[in-house]
């Protein structure tokens, strides 16, 4: 279960200070811009409508995606607010929901200010639509960073009104007068109205500044941290239609696509004319990238064969007798095998480049007491969605409408305007749940595709990938090869680090997701510090996973100071708490200070202490033989996450998960503790069923891998429990979909190396080198 712990500003042990900075840090981010403003009109049947102008967002998930989704310093209206005069609220989610529980959270904030019943709010998903919402996506946990301040204001500045039009219905003051679910009330003559019987009137009333208006005492909140269910639960689990594979509309087809199984490859010829004269095939065609996406985008469309049938099982059924002679292209001469091979040749030169260069290593390392090398890998990850992408497009008279599971529906209608030669003003997106994504749908290649094919065949299509489609076409979380080196003093201090980083690229640039900070822990901590990079071409598209960069970074760095607390005789726990040092804050890589993406010690110190403190790390010397428990942190996605794993490694070298206990600290306010404790656990879980039994190998240009047969999730009986607490503290608010992934992995490598003496430096885990 979910536990929230408050701490004193001495627990936290912050300066007042940067306490307070940190909180105008937030205000003056997000609420008191002078773009920021309310609109108010009357409904027809008598209600009010609300819609805040609110400056735009400052920050994207990557630096990719920013390009992408700015919309520029013009303001927009992204709060829509319905108030009828049955008292019913409707307010308008605007965001896609992605199973992150945005759809129910963000609603919650303005409901708690507009102070109503929650059972009286009803919630709409909202289209694509930029002029009235701003912008629309969802990635990156920002959702409640960039939300929380000026949604409540907005919620505030609706009550506000309502008290207004009461107040001047019966002569009285404002002061006078007081909320309470969705009812005004003059207490002293004992009157009161509903907010649906003051809606009309409340609309002729002026406009509040959203700077200015009183927002509640948290300590009063009766919606905000309360642990409420997921507005579309009971349609889930009563399987009716939300998601983007539920959609059916009148006179539609179905449609597969097959592509060259060596990305970037090219159609030769196929057996069309056989494929269009099978029993419920509509149409048939080949579809060739260079007719609309001649730049070679990734997300563009690729060469391949477009079957399209009555229905569904038709079109599958079709593809199995589809024979296609592929230009395979250069990435046919790629392969994992020779990836790590040139990256270990790499390695023994210097770096092609530097990222970060503190002092001087070389001395320091040879002056060392203690000197630990190793070398880490990770591998190629698919996103493994549950529901596999797909899209329904219709394309009628130069205009085209979608109901797609994006991510990005915004840079989706933009990258279909450019591929067809359409007006993106002529777009329609109709954004569906989504069954899982985790950063795979922030690229919209199934979007086009959909559209191609519906304008080619002239009707409604819904395209549905395979699963192995899915495997085998997926934007991949990037491999990469770290080999690294740490100097230690005689008292057991790290006084130099090295790591040489073997990533990939394209085209003279890194590849999407394949970068690594300057900042990256423990730079800053250590006098001496060295991170240098060298790239090697890549043909295979990447792109982020929960957590980009963070969710490979985490391992690497976290195991080795593993290593070097083992080499230090130290306890792996103190070995980092003495690495973090007294609390202090750390700018982030742009040298600009910025309250949420600084990394604060002291912040990360207090959740270390009380991860070890909840699993009780100072017994971990007393369990069983082969049982152990591992430990470790880290800071991403404006997130503080420390976590233990417990772990048992029998003889057999099979592992069995006994335990993870998660310790976060994501500011002031924990929004729904159930989406909150699910987001979490969520992470934990997902993170060890990648380190157990997830890589995608390249082979001549393409995927091993094709189903979940050899890209195993975690299943439900190997599940651990998963302890959540969060720890309260004197700052903004943050997402946390992500940043629980991180530590969750080297956590467990830890755990087994403590349980076999045997160190994990290479995912996933083999199990056959932990067998006895």
């Amino acid at each position: 279960m979910v536990q929230v712990m408050v701490q004193t500003m001495v627990d936290v042990m912050m300066p007042a200070k940067a306490v307070k900075s940190r909180s105008a840090g937030m205000s003056s981010a997000a609420a008191h811009s002078r773009r920021t403003f309310l609109k108010a009109t009357a409904t027809a049947g008598g209600g009010l409508l609300l819609q805040a102008v609110l400056p735009p967002f400052a920050r994207i998930a990557t630096a990719d995606d920013a390009a992408a989704v700015s919309g520029g310093e013009v303001a927009a209206l992204n709060a829509y607010i319905r108030i009828a005069p049955d008292g019913i609220v409707t307010i308008m989610s605007k965001n896609p929901e992605i199973g992150q529980g945005i759809k129910t959270m963000l609603p919650m904030v303005i409901a708690e200010e507009l102070d109503v019943a929650w059972e009286n709010v009803r919630i709409e998903q909202a289209p694509l639509d930029a002029a009235k919402y701003g912008q629309q996506f969802a990635g990156g946990s920002r959702a409640t960073p960039f939300n929380y301040d000026p949604l409540r204001r907005v919620g505030a500045a609706g009550r506000q009104m309502l008290v207004a039009a009461a107040a001047q219905s019966w002569n009285v003051a404002p002061a006078d007068c007081s909320t309470a679910t969705g009812v005004v009330y003059h207490r002293e003559s004992g009157r009161s109205l509903g907010y649906g019987a003051l809606a009309a009137k409340a609309a002729s009333i002026p406009v509040p500044d959203l700077g200015k208006v009183a927002l509640k005492d948290p300590k009063t909140f009766k919606i905000i941290g309360q642990p409420i269910p997921g507005v579309d639960n009971a349609k889930v689990v009563s399987g009716q239609p939300l998601f983007g594979i539920d959609v059916t509309l009148p006179g539609m087809l179905h449609a597969v696509f097959h592509k060259c199984p060596v990305f970037g490859g090219k159609v030769r010829s196929a057996n069309i004319d056989t494929l269009k004269a099978l029993p419920g095939i509509h149409d048939a065609f080949i579809v060739r990238a260079s007719e609309a996406n001649a730049g070679g985008d990734p997300q563009g469309l690729s060469d391949g064969v477009a079957i399209v049938a009555k229905s569904w099982w038709a079109a599958s059924r079709a593809r199995e007798k589809l024979k296609v002679t592929w230009d395979e292209g250069p990435t046919a001469a790629q392969s994992s095998e020779n990836f790590a091979q040139r990256a270990a040749e790499l390695a023994k030169g210097a770096a092609a480049s530097y990222l970060r260069r503190d002092g001087d290593v070389a001395q320091s390392l040879n002056d060392a007491a203690h000197v630990v090398e190793a070398a880490y890998s990770y591998p190629f990850l698919a996103h493994i969605s549950l529901e596999p992408q797909n899209c329904t497009a219709h394309v009628l008279d130069g205009k085209v409408v979608f109901w797609a599971p994006t991510q990005l529906p915004g840079p989706g209608a933009k990258l279909v305007a450019a591929t067809l030669g359409v007006a993106e003003s002529d777009i329609t997106v109709n954004m569906t749940r989504m069954g899982g994504g985790f950063g795979r749908r922030l690229r919209n290649d199934f979007m086009v595709e959909a559209a191609w094919i519906s304008r080619k065949v002239g009707a409604p299509v819904k395209l549905v990938w395979t699963r192995e489609d899915d495997i085998q076409h997926d934007f991949y979380r990037p491999a990469g090869f770290h080999f690294l080196k740490g100097g230690l003093d005689n008292a057991g201090k790290l006084v130099a680090l090295r790591n040489h980083f073997v990533t990939f690229g394209r085209g003279g640039k890194l590849a999407d997701s394949a970068a690594m900070d300057a900042n990256e822990f423990p730079a800053g901590l250590v006098a001496h510090l060295e991170y240098g990079q060298s790239v090697m071409e890549l043909g295979v598209p990447t792109g982020p996973l929960r957590a980009p960069r963070s969710n490979a970074l985490g391992f690497v760095f976290q195991s080795f100071l593993d290593e070097l607390a083992h080499q230090a005789g130290a306890d792996p726990l103190d070995f980092r708490l003495a690495l973090l040092g007294e609390p202090k804050v750390l700018t982030n890589s742009s040298g600009k200070p910025d309250p949420l993406s600084d990394f604060d010690t002291g912040r990360m110190r207090n959740v270390l202490r009380r991860v070890g403190e909840i699993s009780r790390w100072s017994e971990r010397h007393t369990l069983p033989a082969r049982t152990a428990k591992g430990v470790a942190f880290y800071f991403s996605h404006f997130g503080y996450f420390a976590e233990v794993v417990q772990a048992t490694v029998p003889p057999s070298g099979d592992i069995k998960l006994d335990h993870v206990w998660v310790v976060g600290d994501v500011g002031s306010q924990i929004i729904n503790p159930s989406s909150a404790e699910n987001q979490v656990q969520g992470a934990a879980l997902d993170g060890l069923g990648s380190a157990l039994g997830q890589a995608i190998t390249i082979e001549r240009g393409r995927v091993a891998q094709s189903n979940f047969d050899s890209v195993k999730p975690l299943r439900i009986d190997h599940a651990p429990p998963v302890d959540v607490e969060f720890l309260i503290t004197d700052n903004p608010p943050t997402g946390l979909g992500e940043p629980a992934l991180p530590p969750v992995v080297p956590a467990l490598c830890n755990a087994i190396f403590a349980a076999t003496g045997k160190r994990i430096r290479s995912l996933p885990i083999d199990v056959d080198v932990l067998k006895v």
